[in-house]
């Protein structure tokens, strides 16, 4: 009787430690998928801006509605490539966030990122606006600090 007690036990505590080690490396899993996505979102903003904003790319703007919060960017066919890469790695955000607070940060991410766009389409020979360089500069930041947080990492 003691040895049928013992397997079972023995058996009980095996199937428990494998269940938190599969526990743990689907935790791990994802978190590896979370950083490669935010990681994709960040590149594909900075360079949808930074292209966008360049000279070279003949961009124009238009008003926008309440909704996008001024004016939107009507693009050249050479930044299309970069818009549709920003807004699937962000559709990727959203798929894969645990935590709402990620995908909203990278939504006001996207919304800054096209604010500095329009406004230096018009006028590229009169630079960015410090106000929104400096509202961009935070929604990346926000973004930042979100995604550490949902990756378990310290806000700082």
């Amino acid at each position: 009787m003691a040895t049928l007690i013992g397997v079972m036990l023995g058996g009980w505590l095996t199937t428990r430690n494998q269940e938190r080690l599969w526990r743990r490396e689907h935790a791990r899993h994802w978190r590896d998928i979370r950083l490669s996505a935010y990681n994709d979102f960040l590149l594909a903003y900075r360079q949808y801006v930074v292209f966008a904003v360049h000279a070279a790319a003949r961009t124009s703007a238009s008003q926008g509605s309440e909704k996008t919060d001024g004016n939107v960017p009507h693009l050249d066919e050479s930044v299309i490539p970069y818009e549709e890469k920003l807004e699937a790695s962000a559709g990727v955000v959203r798929l894969v966030s645990e935590r709402q607070t990620t995908p909203d940060a990278a939504k006001r991410l996207v919304l800054r990122s096209r604010q500095v766009v329009a406004a230096t389409s018009d006028h590229p020979e009169q630079g960015t606006p410090g106000e929104l360089i400096e509202q961009l500069s935070r929604a990346n930041e926000e973004f930042v600090t979100a995604a550490r947080l949902e990756l378990g990492l310290s806000d700082g």
